[in-house]
Order: structure tokens, then C-alpha cells, then sequence
């Protein structure tokens, strides 16, 4: 078995680590972070990848921790419903779908790792300056941020694995002349507050088209006082300098609220949610361009640091997530890392290519703008405009890209 440094210890270099560990590799944790904390808003953990998480045991911690979705809407900016599906066991799957704090998740995955490895194998304050390797080794350079000195960490495995972020220095030293993230001429406001819990309490809505758009889901169940913590991301366009643009500014909310002030629905009034919250912070939605290689020898990239993509769809952690089994498996059937590596980049290369040239495309949520450029004003309660049969097709065209569809699903859960 291998000794394997995995550089970041994000949501998917946690489940790698845990995956890798399971299989009987020598696994190290390497997170530049000093203190890990619960920081950030929600995110959408899809059942595809839910899958694995139940299989390394820790679908009870999500569920105290997260909400299991019961349902995603789309909407017109009026609040005229355009499409609704049941969501995870709601719609039949094995496993459920969650909203969850993204945090929260993360120290969730930090809590298990460190039970399943040992503490001493997460290391935090490790910022990675370079590597190099040879046929036999991969030697890596830390700067142990936690000492005055920025003392410099020499780590030597026969694997490396940048799981360090769309920023990623593994990606960097791999590519040295990619540049900025592609920008989209989009911006997201962020942001989380608690407040009552709208419909069933277990609800994903998108409001909206490519000149405005909100995303509305609790991730935490209902307390006895009928509240929960409800995550908003409002998006517009905007052009951004990717020379000077912050990567989570805080803005002022009633701005942002300002946009949204006549979205009110009866059953929640988007503005006011928005002008409620304590704080909302500033994201350019940006990605990568694919690339055609994600390993070289005994070096590979995963997660963000391999396919960082638009958030539309709700999958770019859950594609992480599936990264870290799929390198395990690869290793465990491969008869050295090396070709371990390259199978990993089969399984995973191209699926994760096309799924970031989806989301360029706006993904599922591109029934939203075929309402606006379609519709007369003539639909009542619900959008006729769009056949039903069209809006059902590209859900199910878009989960079976992604590889959460349906009978996919089941023939897992059956071992097929």
C-alpha cells in the first residue's frame, strides 16, 4: 500500500483521505488553514454522493447536522411555479439529498477523519510551496504557517494529491500559465439567517432568470419555535477585475436586498429574508477551463483543484466527494500508483469536463430563462408557456450528466 500526501483538507480531500485510509494507505492531511472553524453558508450534498458518505458511515451525523431536501423548485421572479420535483428519498432514491452548512459539513468530515486516521495525521498551518519527483517518490515543501519563522516542512510519499481549491498550488505547478478562474459575468451575494421555515420546512426553490436570480433553501430543521437557518444566494450580472477582485467581501445587505424587494410569494417575502440577515457576502462565479490531464507520475489533482465549476446544479462538492472513492478504487485495482493514477483520470476526467461545460450553460436552471423569454404573461398559477414534457427532459438529462438519475442510483444500491 502507498504512503499518500493530500494536500487540503476541504471537503473533498477529507472524504479522499477517509477513502484512501479505508482501502489500507498511509494517508496525511496537509491543511493550510491554522485553526479550522465553521465558516461559510449552505451547500447541496446530492444522494450520488450521499452514497459514499453513507458508506463511510456518516449519514447519522448528516442528519443531525443538515436537512434532508424534500423538494426543488423553479420560479419565475413573480414567484409562478415553473417545475417542481421530489428530491433524495423524497423521489424514490436510496439515499437522501442534503442542505447543509457548508462548515458545519466540513468540520462534520474533519471530526471523522481525525477518528479514522489519528489526529496527528490532519496538519494544519501547511501551506504548500512546490514539489518535485522522481520514478520513485514525490517530495513535497510546507511552509508551517503556525511558526513565526514560516519554517519550511519537507514531506516525502510515494503519492501526491492536490485537493487545495480552485487556487490550487499543486494545479498551479502543473499549469503554470492558466491564469485567473475564468470569470462569468455573474456575481452571488451570500449569505444565512435564521428565520421561519417557509412551506414543509425541507424545500430548495430558484427564483428568477439570467438577469436576476435567488436560491432559497433551510439548512437546519425547524426548532421548536418554528425557525431554522435558512441560506439566500441572490445572483446578477456583473462584470468583475480578476486582478483585484475580493473572494468573499462583505456588502452591505440592504443593497442586496434592494434588488428583491417586490419578491414576495406569500409564503416568504425574498427580500425581507435578505434584509433580515446579519451579513451577505460578495463571490464572482467563476470556473476553470478543463484540462486534459489531471495526474503526471505520482501527482494527480481532485475536487475544485481538478474541475472547479459553477455552482448551478448543486454539484461541485458532491463531485469532490466521488473523487475521493474513485481514486481509492483505482489504486486498489491498479498494479502500481502510477497506473492507479491514470485510471482515476479515466473514470473521472471527462465526465467532470462535460458537467463544467453544463453549468456555463446554467445547468437545470436554464428552464428559467426559456420561462422569460417564452412566456406572454398569459400563464396563471403555474408556467404553460414551456411543455412539461421539455422542462422534464432536462432534469433528467442533467441528473443523469451528473450521474444522480434515478435508475442509476437504484443499480447501486442493488450492487449492480
Amino acid at each position: 500500500m502507498a504512503a499518500i500526501t493530500i494536500v487540503g483538507g476541504g471537503i473533498g480531500g477529507l472524504v479522499a483521505a477517509m477513502c484512501l485510509h479505508d482501502a489500507g494507505h498511509d494517508v496525511e492531511v496537509y491543511e493550510a488553514v491554522i485553526e479550522p472553524r465553521e465558516l461559510g453558508v449552505g451547500i447541496n450534498v446530492l444522494p450520488h454522493s450521499v452514497r459514499v458518505l453513507d458508506e463511510l458511515g456518516l449519514l447519522a451525523d448528516l442528519d443531525r447536522a443538515g436537512v434532508r431536501t424534500s423538494t426543488l423548485m423553479f420560479l419565475s421572479r413573480d414567484g409562478t411555479r415553473i417545475w417542481s420535483e421530489p428530491r433524495g428519498v423524497d423521489a424514490g432514491n436510496p439515499w437522501p439529498q442534503f442542505s447543509i452548512h457548508r462548515g458545519r459539513f466540513q468540520m462534520l468530515l474533519w471530526r471523522a477523519a481525525e477518528q479514522r486516521l489519528g489526529a496527528d495525521r490532519l496538519h494544519t498551518g501547511h501551506r504548500l510551496e512546490s514539489f518535485d519527483q522522481n520514478d520513485d517518490a514525490v517530495t513535497a515543501q510546507f511552509a508551517d504557517r503556525r511558526r513565526d519563522d514560516k519554517a519550511g516542512v519537507e514531506v516525502h510519499s510515494d503519492l501526491l494529491v492536490g485537493a487545495d481549491g480552485i487556487h490550487s498550488v499543486v494545479r498551479r505547478q502543473l499549469y503554470p500559465h492558466q491564469g485567473h478562474p475564468r470569470p462569468s459575468g455573474l456575481v452571488l451575494w451570500r449569505g444565512a439567517v435564521e428565520a421561519p421555515a417557509f412551506l414543509d420546512g425541507r424545500t430548495m426553490f430558484m427564483a428568477g432568470d439570467d438577469g436576476q436570480k435567488a436560491v432559497v433553501y433551510p439548512i437546519t430543521n425547524p426548532g421548536a419555535d418554528g425557525t431554522a437557518l435558512v441560506n439566500w444566494v441572490a445572483e446578477r450580472p456583473l462584470d468583475v477585475d480578476m486582478e483585484t477582485v475580493s473572494w468573499n467581501r462583505e456588502v452591505d445587505v440592504g443593497t442586496v436586498a434592494e434588488h428583491f424587494r417586490a419578491w414576495d410569494y406569500g409564503w416568504l417575502n425574498v427580500g425581507e429574508l435578505i434584509a433580515s440577515s446579519a451579513a451577505a457576502y460578495e463571490f464572482p462565479m467563476v470556473d476553470r477551463d478543463p484540462v486534459e490531464r489531471w495526474s503526471f507520475g505520482r501527482v494527480t489533482l481532485l475536487g475544485d483543484a481538478a474541475h472547479p465549476m459553477r455552482p448551478n446544479g448543486s454539484n461541485g462538492s458532491s463531485q469532490a466527494i466521488l473523487d475521493g472513492e474513485a481514486l481509492a478504487t483505482a489504486l486498489a485495482t491498479a498494479p502500481d500508483v502510477v497506473a492507479g493514477l491514470a485510471a482515476y483520470e479515466r473514470e473521472r476526467l471527462d465526465p467532470t469536463a462535460r458537467l463544467t461545460l453544463a453549468n456555463r450553460q446554467a445547468g437545470p436552471e436554464r428552464v428559467m430563462q426559456w420561462v422569460a423569454d417564452r412566456c406572454a404573461g398569459s400563464c396563471g398559477d403555474e408556467h404553460t408557456c414551456v411543455p412539461t414534457g421539455e422542462l422534464e427532459r432536462e432534469a433528467n438529462a442533467y441528473k443523469q450528466l451528473a450521474g444522480f438519475d434515478l435508475a442509476r442510483l437504484r443499480a447501486l444500491a442493488d450492487g449492480d
